[in-house]
């Protein structure tokens, strides 16, 4: 008796490829039953995946496992399309299969792998199937640039809107975060770092209906033109009709644009305020996102002389850990390592953080007098001395009028629409107990004019210099870099000096052998 498998594939899970589905799984087994040398092994069966690869088709993998097993020694299938329209992977598998001594024989075209002209006649049919498959493609995409064109909203619901089937529409309890984001951020001046904390200790949700706000995820929602009533789609596009695998557009295909496209949930004038705002901001931190970190561009890596890059990993306990590693040794958004450096660890970045702590406490500085100095400088720039009570109160008087400002542009905000009237109540509550803390500070000031401004700069400055308060610029400007080598070793360096500090720490390696 010969054990036989056959396999049988349909490209999505709509009715009539549904039912063609199970249409083939019950003529194999027919089949097979009917021959008398034949015993069915398995139906190995896909359903809703492409043919153009076989990286998602676990029966396919399962079946191949299988065979290079010695299981069956014959596959049956409908046709080459069924198998695979990339001509690359029939070819292959084939050939592996018969390596094994397995044969595929595809009923409608005729072909035995096993004849001694079939990779011939496979090759010519595989051609074919791919082809198609190209075609396909390009009429899917020409299709679909249409609908956009047109105003058809194509991927997933997002926070303050729920697509469906081709529309879009305000989702009113997600469109009230929004609002609250894009005014802290606006108007109130407030950085994502802090509107991700105000987010997450008031309990909204994110669009996932988790609690857990980030900054990148507060700049996605800013940047998003969608909010000002505008769609911009094939930001994404597929190159290759094979691999199916997905890249942002940057000029490689021509946008979809189309203003006004839907109701919006903030003002226009909001959105290019934020706009503006963001650019400003950008400008000012230097490149953004590459310098927002103490480390970021600090690390080398002592094996390939690269960069070290940032990874988020949440523990079980869900407490989030940030580490540092080799950019040629990480695997983007996996943490994991591979072939293209031998560093093999991560850094820690609170470990990072004690090392150079450690570094500047060694230093044979009189931090007391750098802090008086400092105090000095800054008052002599600003004319502390001899005018110290006019720009005191000069300084407090102008924040007093600030809040002022903030109070008038949300009662501006309210009356436009953009922000509710509870809202609207909450910030201007908040906004007098801001001008009362200052109407008390300005009365002390005006009692103790000499002493107020200057012990308070004293002890802020003394604190960060002796590491008791946390100030990554101090640190950021003292340190020139980290170099993290194979064995654990450190080197820190610091700006300005010609001494290197050498630490030895415990890598996590993992106990899996060379990297």
């Amino acid at each position: 008796m010969i054990r036989v498998a056959s396999y049988c594939r349909v490209s999505t899970d709509r009715e009539d490829q549904a039912n063609s589905f199970e249409s083939q799984q019950r003529y194999f087994k027919e089949y097979i039953r009917r021959q008398p040398d034949w015993e069915l092994y398995e139906v190995y069966a896909d359903e809703g995946v492409t043919g153009t690869s076989t990286k998602k088709r676990a029966a396919f993998h399962r079946m191949m496992h299988d065979a290079c097993s010695g299981c069956f020694r014959l596959i049956l299938t409908k046709e080459v399309s069924r198998f695979s329209r990339n001509i690359l992977d029939t070819i292959a598998c084939t050939r592996e299969l018969r390596r094994y001594g397995v044969g595929v024989l595809f009923m409608n075209d005729g072909i035995n792998t096993l004849d001694p002209d079939a990779e011939l006649r496979l090759s010519i049919m595989a051609s074919i199937a791919q082809e198609e498959s190209r075609r396909t493609s390009s009429r899917v995409k020409w299709g679909q640039t249409r609908r956009m064109e047109q105003g058809v909203v194509f991927g997933r619901s997002l926070l303050g809107y729920d697509v469906k089937d081709g529309g879009i529409a305000v989702n009113p309890e997600g469109a009230e975060i929004v609002k609250q984001i894009f005014y802290k951020y606006g108007i109130e001046k407030k950085g994502t770092t802090t509107i991700a904390k105000e987010l997450q200790e008031a309990g909204y949700k994110t669009r996932r209906g988790t609690a857990e706000w980030s900054n990148s995820h507060i700049v996605k929602i800013l940047k998003n033109e969608k909010y000002a009533g505008d769609l911009v789609q094939k930001k994404t596009y597929t190159p290759d009709y094979l691999s199916h695998t997905r890249k942002y557009n940057h000029g490689e295909e021509e946008l979809v644009i189309l203003p006004d496209h839907h109701e919006a949930i903030i003002s226009r004038e909001l959105w290019e305020l934020v706009q503006s705002e963001l650019k400003k901001r950008d400008r000012r931190s230097g490149s953004g996102h590459a310098n927002r970190y103490l480390f970021s561009g600090k690390i080398r890596c002592g094996e390939c002389g690269a960069s070290f890059v940032s990874r988020t990993k949440k523990r079980k306990n869900g407490v989030s850990c940030k580490r540092w590693g080799c950019y040629t040794a990480v695997m983007k958004g996996s943490g994991q390592t591979h072939g293209g450096c031998r560093i093999g660890w991560m850094l820690r970045d609170d470990l990072a953080l004690e090392l150079l702590k450690q570094a500047i406490g060694t230093l044979q500085v009189n931090w007391a007098e750098i802090a008086a100095q400092t105090v000095a400088a800054i008052q002599t720039a600003v004319c502390l001395e001899g005018e110290q009570k006019t720009d005191s109160i000069s300084l407090l008087t102008h924040e007093l009028d600030r809040l002022t400002e903030k109070k008038e542009a949300v009662l501006d905000a309210f009356f436009s629409g953009s922000i509710s009237e509870a809202d609207m109540k909450r910030m201007n509550e908040r906004y007098n107990r801001e001008q009362d803390t200052l109407q008390i500070r300005l009365q002390t000031v005006k009692r103790h004019p000499k002493t107020t401004r200057t012990q308070e700069l004293k002890e802020r400055i003394f604190d960060i210099v002796n590491g008791l308060t946390e100030s990554e610029a101090f640190y950021k400007n003292l340190l020139d870099r980290l170099v993290v080598f194979r064995n654990g070793r450190v080197e820190a360096s610091l700006n300005g000096l010609s001494q290197v500090w050498t630490f030895q720490v415990e890598s996590n390696r993992k106990k899996r052998g060379p990297v």
